[in-house]
């Protein structure tokens, strides 16, 4: 049974980081002028997906694809200091996780320039033992692949772990790795949304982690 400190991977977008503003208007500035466009509640329901494959279905050929991903990544990056927010506790709470000897990882589908820009600005970094990305590999979210491969990373078990995340690409990802999963219910995705991918926990704010690992362990260790 385990007996160290759970791991504790978690998303990005959504999950640690308050984006959803600026992800929005990367999308808005990559369609500006055309006629085919995601919709923002298309857009957030394939939030945790690759960009250039949440791009495809509104674009008409691989270049295309490109150019559209260009848009996006120039805006997003501009943007970026001046639109992107952590979600209230997150700070506090990686900080006690830390002094509790819980390592920590990043799986997320954003790039990786975009990831590491993220966590450096936000001060996050310093927590993260493992940042598993979009170029990181080749499979991604909801394949348990990238969970899989932050766990080898830490050196971890999938029973001795959880992943925490906001979108049913995270939770259908941790499950198919065998890690407990928590959905977090102050991103963008309501407890309706997640309910059918069967999250092992629901979590209404990240300040109540904590205490929700202690009560994981507890019970892992009976």
């Amino acid at each position: 049974m385990p007996t160290r400190p759970y791991a504790v991977l978690f998303d990005l977008d959504g999950t640690l980081l308050d984006s959803i503003d600026l992800l929005l208007a990367s999308v808005r500035h990559a369609f500006d002028g055309r006629k085919l466009a995601p919709t923002e509640a298309d857009w957030i329901a394939g939030i945790g997906t690759p960009l250039a494959k949440q791009l495809q279905p509104y674009s008409t050929s691989s270049e295309d694809v490109e150019l559209l991903v260009s848009r996006y990544r120039t805006f997003q990056y501009e943007a970026h200091d001046r639109m992107l927010r952590l979600f209230d506790g997150v700070t506090d709470t990686l900080e006690t996780l830390h002094r509790n000897g819980h390592p920590m990882a990043v799986v997320t589908s954003k790039g990786n320039n975009m990831m590491f820009k993220s966590l450096s600005y936000t001060g996050l970094d310093r927590f993260m033992k493992s940042t598993i990305g979009c170029d990181s590999c080749s499979i991604h979210k909801p394949d348990p692949f990238p969970v899989r491969m932050a766990l080898g990373e830490l050196g971890y078990e999938a029973d001795e772990a959880v992943f925490v995340g906001d979108s049913p690409h995270d939770i259908a990802a941790g499950n198919a790795a065998g890690v407990k999963t928590i959905a977090a219910l102050w991103g963008p995705f309501s407890r309706a949304a997640l309910e059918p991918y069967k999250p092992t926990h629901f979590l209404d704010d990240i300040r109540g982690l904590v205490g929700l690992l202690e009560r994981i362990q507890k019970q892992a260790a009976v």
